[in-house]
Protein backbone atom coordinates (compact mmCIF):
# COMPACT_ATOMS: atom_id res chain seq x y z
CA UNK A 1 0.00 0.00 0.00
CA UNK A 2 1.58 3.26 -1.09
CA UNK A 3 -0.67 5.69 0.80
CA UNK A 4 -2.33 5.76 4.18
CA UNK A 5 -5.14 3.51 5.30
CA UNK A 6 -8.80 4.43 5.06
CA UNK A 7 -10.08 4.06 8.60
CA UNK A 8 -13.47 3.41 10.15
CA UNK A 9 -13.82 4.36 13.81
CA UNK A 10 -15.91 1.99 15.89
CA UNK A 11 -16.60 4.13 18.92
CA UNK A 12 -16.85 7.92 19.07
CA UNK A 13 -14.34 7.99 21.88
CA UNK A 14 -12.20 10.50 23.73
CA UNK A 15 -8.98 8.64 22.91
CA UNK A 16 -9.78 8.72 19.21
CA UNK A 17 -10.52 12.43 19.41
CA UNK A 18 -7.45 13.34 21.44
CA UNK A 19 -4.89 11.01 19.88
CA UNK A 20 -5.87 8.58 17.16
CA UNK A 21 -7.56 10.73 14.53
CA UNK A 22 -4.55 13.01 14.39
CA UNK A 23 -2.18 10.03 14.30
CA UNK A 24 -4.07 8.50 11.37
CA UNK A 25 -4.02 11.74 9.40
CA UNK A 26 -0.37 12.37 10.25
CA UNK A 27 0.42 9.04 8.59
CA UNK A 28 -1.45 9.94 5.42
CA UNK A 29 -4.59 8.08 6.43
CA UNK A 30 -8.20 9.05 5.91
CA UNK A 31 -10.76 8.82 8.68
CA UNK A 32 -13.64 7.81 6.45
CA UNK A 33 -16.43 7.05 8.89
CA UNK A 34 -17.37 6.88 12.56
CA UNK A 35 -19.87 4.56 14.22
CA UNK A 36 -21.50 4.99 17.63
CA UNK A 37 -24.46 3.26 19.24
CA UNK A 38 -26.02 6.74 19.30
CA UNK A 39 -26.54 8.23 15.85
CA UNK A 40 -26.77 11.72 17.34
CA UNK A 41 -23.39 11.25 19.01
CA UNK A 42 -21.85 9.84 15.84
CA UNK A 43 -23.13 12.75 13.74
CA UNK A 44 -21.96 15.40 16.20
CA UNK A 45 -18.58 13.69 16.48
CA UNK A 46 -18.24 13.54 12.69
CA UNK A 47 -18.93 17.25 12.36
CA UNK A 48 -16.50 18.15 15.14
CA UNK A 49 -13.69 16.03 13.69
CA UNK A 50 -14.40 16.54 9.98
CA UNK A 51 -15.31 12.92 9.27
CA UNK A 52 -17.36 12.38 6.12
CA UNK A 53 -19.77 9.69 7.32
CA UNK A 54 -21.50 8.84 10.58
CA UNK A 55 -23.62 5.82 11.42
CA UNK A 56 -25.10 3.84 14.28
CA UNK A 57 -25.05 0.67 12.15
CA UNK A 58 -21.94 -1.50 12.59
CA UNK A 59 -22.81 -3.61 9.56
CA UNK A 60 -23.08 -0.52 7.37
CA UNK A 61 -19.63 0.68 8.41
CA UNK A 62 -18.06 -2.75 7.95
CA UNK A 63 -19.79 -3.22 4.60
CA UNK A 64 -18.21 -0.07 3.16
CA UNK A 65 -15.60 -1.12 0.57
CA UNK A 66 -13.89 2.27 1.00
CA UNK A 67 -12.72 1.27 4.50
CA UNK A 68 -9.49 -0.73 4.83
CA UNK A 69 -9.17 -0.97 8.61
CA UNK A 70 -11.10 -0.26 11.78
CA UNK A 71 -10.01 1.23 15.07
CA UNK A 72 -12.13 -0.08 17.95
CA UNK A 73 -12.33 2.04 21.10
CA UNK A 74 -15.73 1.15 22.53
CA UNK A 75 -16.21 -0.09 26.08
CA UNK A 76 -14.42 -3.33 26.80
CA UNK A 77 -17.36 -5.72 26.76
CA UNK A 78 -18.13 -4.77 23.14
CA UNK A 79 -14.68 -5.53 21.72
CA UNK A 80 -15.15 -9.24 21.08
CA UNK A 81 -18.24 -9.04 18.89
CA UNK A 82 -16.98 -5.98 17.03
CA UNK A 83 -13.59 -7.54 16.25
CA UNK A 84 -15.22 -10.77 15.08
CA UNK A 85 -17.60 -8.80 12.86
CA UNK A 86 -14.72 -6.78 11.43
CA UNK A 87 -12.76 -9.93 10.69
CA UNK A 88 -15.75 -11.47 8.95
CA UNK A 89 -15.98 -8.31 6.83
CA UNK A 90 -12.31 -8.55 5.85
CA UNK A 91 -11.15 -5.43 7.70
CA UNK A 92 -7.80 -5.09 9.43
CA UNK A 93 -8.24 -4.35 13.14
CA UNK A 94 -6.52 -2.09 15.65
CA UNK A 95 -8.28 -2.61 18.98
CA UNK A 96 -7.96 -0.82 22.28
CA UNK A 97 -6.86 -2.67 25.37
CA UNK A 98 -7.94 -4.84 27.04
CA UNK A 99 -8.90 -6.91 24.04
CA UNK A 100 -11.75 -8.62 25.88
CA UNK A 101 -13.05 -9.57 29.29
CA UNK A 102 -11.88 -13.18 29.06
CA UNK A 103 -8.81 -14.91 27.69
CA UNK A 104 -10.93 -17.26 25.59
CA UNK A 105 -12.65 -14.34 23.86
CA UNK A 106 -9.35 -12.56 23.22
CA UNK A 107 -7.82 -15.68 21.70
CA UNK A 108 -10.88 -16.16 19.47
CA UNK A 109 -10.56 -12.58 18.21
CA UNK A 110 -6.90 -13.04 17.32
CA UNK A 111 -7.61 -16.38 15.65
CA UNK A 112 -10.43 -14.90 13.54
CA UNK A 113 -8.11 -12.23 12.12
CA UNK A 114 -5.24 -14.65 11.60
CA UNK A 115 -7.40 -17.18 9.76
CA UNK A 116 -8.50 -14.49 7.31
CA UNK A 117 -5.00 -13.13 6.73
CA UNK A 118 -5.82 -9.82 8.42
CA UNK A 119 -3.53 -7.68 10.54
CA UNK A 120 -4.63 -7.30 14.13
CA UNK A 121 -2.96 -4.93 16.58
CA UNK A 122 -3.57 -3.99 20.20
CA UNK A 123 -3.25 -0.29 20.95
CA UNK A 124 -0.81 -0.64 23.84
CA UNK A 125 0.69 2.80 23.35
CA UNK A 126 3.38 2.72 26.05
CA UNK A 127 5.67 0.34 24.20
CA UNK A 128 5.93 3.11 21.59
CA UNK A 129 7.46 5.51 24.12
CA UNK A 130 11.08 6.44 23.37
CA UNK A 131 11.89 5.97 27.05
CA UNK A 132 10.76 2.35 27.10
CA UNK A 133 12.43 1.55 23.80
CA UNK A 134 15.69 3.00 25.13
CA UNK A 135 15.40 0.91 28.30
CA UNK A 136 14.76 -2.26 26.32
CA UNK A 137 17.83 -1.66 24.16
CA UNK A 138 20.00 -0.82 27.18
CA UNK A 139 19.04 -4.10 28.82
CA UNK A 140 19.76 -6.02 25.62
CA UNK A 141 23.15 -4.29 25.44
CA UNK A 142 24.00 -5.49 28.94
CA UNK A 143 24.01 -2.04 30.52
CA UNK A 144 22.50 -3.29 33.80
CA UNK A 145 24.02 -6.77 33.72
CA UNK A 146 21.57 -9.45 34.75
CA UNK A 147 18.12 -7.93 35.41
CA UNK A 148 16.90 -8.74 38.90
CA UNK A 149 13.98 -6.44 39.74
CA UNK A 150 11.62 -3.97 38.10
CA UNK A 151 9.18 -1.39 39.48
CA UNK A 152 6.30 0.40 37.79
CA UNK A 153 4.59 3.46 39.28
CA UNK A 154 1.39 4.10 37.34
CA UNK A 155 -0.87 5.60 40.00
CA UNK A 156 -2.69 8.60 38.54
CA UNK A 157 -5.92 10.56 38.96
CA UNK A 158 -8.71 9.62 36.58
CA UNK A 159 -10.22 12.90 35.35
CA UNK A 160 -14.00 13.33 35.62
CA UNK A 161 -14.55 13.13 31.85
CA UNK A 162 -13.02 9.62 31.82
CA UNK A 163 -14.66 8.23 34.95
CA UNK A 164 -18.09 6.90 33.95
CA UNK A 165 -18.04 3.18 33.15
CA UNK A 166 -14.44 2.78 34.36
CA UNK A 167 -15.53 3.22 37.96
CA UNK A 168 -19.13 2.01 38.07
CA UNK A 169 -19.71 -0.79 35.54
CA UNK A 170 -18.14 -4.17 36.25
CA UNK A 171 -19.98 -5.64 33.26
CA UNK A 172 -18.11 -3.22 30.97
CA UNK A 173 -14.74 -4.27 32.31
CA UNK A 174 -14.29 -1.27 34.56
CA UNK A 175 -11.78 -0.95 37.38
CA UNK A 176 -8.12 -0.09 37.63
CA UNK A 177 -6.72 -3.51 36.76
CA UNK A 178 -8.18 -3.81 33.26
CA UNK A 179 -7.64 -0.11 32.62
CA UNK A 180 -4.11 0.47 33.92
CA UNK A 181 -2.47 -2.76 35.12
CA UNK A 182 -2.93 -4.22 31.66
CA UNK A 183 -0.68 -1.38 30.39
CA UNK A 184 1.95 -2.23 33.01
CA UNK A 185 1.79 -5.83 31.88
CA UNK A 186 2.50 -4.97 28.27
CA UNK A 187 5.24 -2.46 29.11
CA UNK A 188 6.99 -4.89 31.45
CA UNK A 189 6.81 -7.63 28.84
CA UNK A 190 8.21 -5.28 26.22
CA UNK A 191 11.03 -3.72 28.24
CA UNK A 192 12.15 -6.98 29.88
CA UNK A 193 11.56 -8.98 26.69
CA UNK A 194 10.17 -11.79 28.81
CA UNK A 195 6.87 -13.30 29.92
CA UNK A 196 5.27 -13.28 33.38
CA UNK A 197 4.54 -16.63 34.99
CA UNK A 198 2.65 -15.64 38.15
CA UNK A 199 1.19 -12.63 39.96
CA UNK A 200 0.32 -11.67 43.53
CA UNK A 201 -1.75 -8.55 44.21
CA UNK A 202 -3.93 -6.63 46.67
CA UNK A 203 -6.56 -4.16 45.53
CA UNK A 204 -8.20 -1.19 47.24
CA UNK A 205 -11.16 1.14 47.00
CA UNK A 206 -10.04 4.68 47.71
CA UNK A 207 -13.41 6.37 47.35
CA UNK A 208 -13.71 6.78 43.60
CA UNK A 209 -14.80 3.39 42.25
CA UNK A 210 -18.26 2.04 42.94
CA UNK A 211 -20.11 -1.22 42.39
CA UNK A 212 -17.36 -3.32 43.92
CA UNK A 213 -14.65 -2.20 41.50
CA UNK A 214 -11.07 -1.51 42.61
CA UNK A 215 -9.57 1.94 42.06
CA UNK A 216 -6.12 1.01 43.36
CA UNK A 217 -3.87 -2.05 43.23
CA UNK A 218 -0.37 -3.09 44.20
CA UNK A 219 1.25 -6.34 43.21
CA UNK A 220 4.30 -8.35 42.27
CA UNK A 221 4.81 -10.42 39.15
CA UNK A 222 7.36 -13.18 38.69
CA UNK A 223 8.88 -13.43 35.21
CA UNK A 224 10.28 -16.49 33.49
CA UNK A 225 13.86 -15.20 33.74
CA UNK A 226 13.52 -14.73 37.50
CA UNK A 227 12.85 -10.98 37.57
CA UNK A 228 10.40 -9.80 40.21
CA UNK A 229 8.38 -6.76 39.12
CA UNK A 230 6.34 -4.51 41.41
CA UNK A 231 3.39 -2.51 40.09
CA UNK A 232 1.31 0.24 41.68
CA UNK A 233 -1.76 1.49 39.83
CA UNK A 234 -4.56 3.81 40.91
CA UNK A 235 -7.27 6.19 39.75
CA UNK A 236 -7.12 8.22 42.97
CA UNK A 237 -3.68 9.83 43.37
CA UNK A 238 -3.75 13.44 42.20
CA UNK A 239 -0.12 14.29 42.85
CA UNK A 240 1.87 11.13 42.18
CA UNK A 241 4.50 10.87 39.46
CA UNK A 242 4.90 7.90 37.17
CA UNK A 243 8.00 5.86 36.58
CA UNK A 244 9.54 2.61 35.42
CA UNK A 245 12.71 1.13 36.91
CA UNK A 246 14.83 -1.91 36.14
CA UNK A 247 17.57 -2.95 38.57
CA UNK A 248 20.30 -5.39 37.59
CA UNK A 249 23.49 -6.70 39.17
CA UNK A 250 25.61 -4.17 37.23
CA UNK A 251 23.37 -1.13 37.01
CA UNK A 252 19.92 0.41 37.28
CA UNK A 253 17.66 2.17 34.79
CA UNK A 254 15.48 4.91 36.26
CA UNK A 255 12.67 6.06 33.96
CA UNK A 256 10.79 9.15 35.13
CA UNK A 257 7.45 10.58 34.00
CA UNK A 258 7.23 7.87 31.36
CA UNK A 259 3.93 6.04 32.00
CA UNK A 260 1.97 8.61 30.06
CA UNK A 261 0.30 9.25 26.73
CA UNK A 262 2.64 12.15 25.93
CA UNK A 263 6.11 11.78 24.34
CA UNK A 264 7.90 12.90 27.50
CA UNK A 265 10.11 11.50 30.25
CA UNK A 266 13.75 10.60 30.66
CA UNK A 267 15.87 7.62 31.67
CA UNK A 268 19.02 7.57 33.82
CA UNK A 269 21.53 4.72 33.82
CA UNK A 270 23.15 4.38 37.25
CA UNK A 271 26.22 2.17 37.43
CA UNK A 272 29.84 2.16 38.61
CA UNK A 273 30.50 5.20 36.40
CA UNK A 274 27.80 7.31 38.06
CA UNK A 275 24.65 8.61 36.38
CA UNK A 276 24.33 8.82 32.60
CA UNK A 277 21.16 9.96 30.78
CA UNK A 278 20.13 7.60 28.01
CA UNK A 279 19.69 9.26 24.61
CA UNK A 280 15.98 9.62 23.89
CA UNK A 281 14.37 10.44 20.54
CA UNK A 282 10.76 11.35 21.41
CA UNK A 283 8.02 10.43 18.94
CA UNK A 284 4.26 10.69 19.28
CA UNK A 285 3.29 7.31 20.73
CA UNK A 286 0.05 7.00 18.78
CA UNK A 287 1.54 8.19 15.50
CA UNK A 288 4.16 5.45 15.83
CA UNK A 289 1.47 2.88 16.62
CA UNK A 290 -0.50 3.83 13.50
CA UNK A 291 2.63 3.97 11.33
CA UNK A 292 3.76 0.47 12.31
CA UNK A 293 0.24 -0.90 11.90
CA UNK A 294 0.00 0.65 8.45
CA UNK A 295 3.38 -0.82 7.47
CA UNK A 296 2.25 -4.24 8.70
CA UNK A 297 -0.83 -4.04 6.47
CA UNK A 298 1.53 -3.23 3.60
CA UNK A 299 3.55 -6.36 4.36
CA UNK A 300 6.45 -4.61 6.10
CA UNK A 301 6.95 -5.73 9.68
CA UNK A 302 4.41 -6.10 12.47
CA UNK A 303 2.25 -3.82 14.61
CA UNK A 304 3.95 -2.32 17.65
CA UNK A 305 1.75 -4.60 19.78
CA UNK A 306 0.15 -7.56 18.06
CA UNK A 307 -3.10 -9.28 18.89
CA UNK A 308 -1.02 -11.95 20.61
CA UNK A 309 0.58 -9.25 22.75
CA UNK A 310 -2.90 -8.15 23.71
CA UNK A 311 -3.77 -11.69 24.78
CA UNK A 312 -0.65 -12.07 26.93
CA UNK A 313 -1.04 -8.70 28.63
CA UNK A 314 -4.71 -9.44 29.32
CA UNK A 315 -3.66 -12.76 30.87
CA UNK A 316 -1.40 -10.86 33.28
CA UNK A 317 -4.18 -8.42 34.22
CA UNK A 318 -6.74 -11.18 34.74
CA UNK A 319 -4.26 -13.05 36.95
CA UNK A 320 -3.68 -9.87 38.97
CA UNK A 321 -7.44 -9.42 39.43
CA UNK A 322 -7.84 -13.04 40.51
CA UNK A 323 -4.87 -12.80 42.88
CA UNK A 324 -6.37 -9.75 44.59
CA UNK A 325 -9.68 -11.58 45.05
CA UNK A 326 -8.19 -14.90 46.16
CA UNK A 327 -5.33 -13.60 48.31
CA UNK A 328 -2.77 -15.88 46.72
CA UNK A 329 -0.23 -16.07 43.92
CA UNK A 330 -1.94 -16.86 40.62
CA UNK A 331 -0.40 -18.42 37.54
CA UNK A 332 -0.54 -16.34 34.36
CA UNK A 333 -2.41 -18.42 31.77
CA UNK A 334 -1.66 -17.43 28.19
Amino acid sequence: MSGGLRWGLIGASTIAAQHMIGAMRENGGEVAAVMSASLDRAEAYAVEHKIARATADLAALLGDPAIDAVYISTTNERHRDQVLAAANAGKHVLCEKPLALSLADAKAMVAACRERGLIMGTNHHLRNAATHRAMREAIKAGKVGKPLFARVFHAVYLPPNLQGWRIDKPQAGGGVVLDITVHDADTLRFVLDDEPVSVSAMSARGGLARAGLADGVMGVARFANGVLAQFHDAFTTRYATTGFEVHGDAGSLIGRNCMTQAPVGDVLLRDANGETPLPIAPEDLYARSVRLFQEAVAGRGAPAASGEDGVRSLAFALAAAEASRAGREVKVEA
